[in-house]
């Protein structure tokens, strides 16, 4: 074989090489009458996961809620009055105290194809204002929906999981959505000032 017979054939071996390994579908004949042929066909679809979750309004804003609250003097009752040295009935009992939240329904929804999801809730900043906390905890939180329950807000750290139930395969995916209200459990222990915290959602599955 001459030099160039022998690196024509390694370019071939190289080029043979290096060709796709062919993908070959199903043949079926019949030489019989009648005359019936079939053939089969696979198909893989590969699907990823994925997961929401939304607390607010639609958009990249991050929601507050507020709660204002006003001490209410037993007697008339009566609201106590801005000011020094203001006079109002009063009987001497412990004041109660009433709250008026603002913002405090927000939509929530949650979505998911991996499997059950479950929430939590987890206290990220207590509520303080300057050296004076108020339990986390004080603050309520309800669904509208049994099928998206909200969980509850601890004093601090992490709170319980509560489960999310599915709408489709078995419960393995997940289309839901409610309204979460929100409350405070105020009294007359608090301290007066403007308090700020912050609590996470996290929805999580398997």
């Amino acid at each position: 074989m001459t030099q160039g017979a022998r690196r024509a054939a390694a370019l071939w071996g190289l080029a043979v090489l290096t060709l796709p390994t062919p993908s070959f579908a199903e043949q079926v004949s019949d030489t019989n009458s009648p005359y019936t042929v079939s053939a089969r066909l696979d198909f893989r679809i590969n699907i990823g996961k994925y997961m929401y979750l939304r607390v607010g309004p639609p958009g990249a804003g991050l929601a507050t809620v507020g709660f204002n609250v006003g001490a209410v003097l037993p007697g008339a009752p009566t609201v106590a009055t801005n000011g020094n040295s203001q006079a109002v009935p009063w009987t001497a009992a412990a004041p109660t105290f009433t709250v008026s939240p603002s913002n405090n329904v927000l939509a929530v929804e949650v979505g998911s194809n991996a499997g059950t999801v479950s929430l939590q809730a987890t206290v990220l900043s207590p509520l303080a204002a300057g050296s004076a906390v108020i339990p986390m905890g004080s603050v309520t939180v309800s669904s509208d929906n049994g099928g998206l329950p909200a969980p509850a807000i601890p004093a601090a750290g992490t709170g319980a999981a509560v489960t999310v139930s599915g709408t489709a395969f078995g419960n393995l995916v997940t289309q839901r959505s409610a309204n979460w209200t929100f409350g405070l459990n105020a009294g007359p222990s608090i301290r007066a000032g403007s308090y700020s915290g912050q609590v996470g959602f996290t929805a999580v599955a398997p």
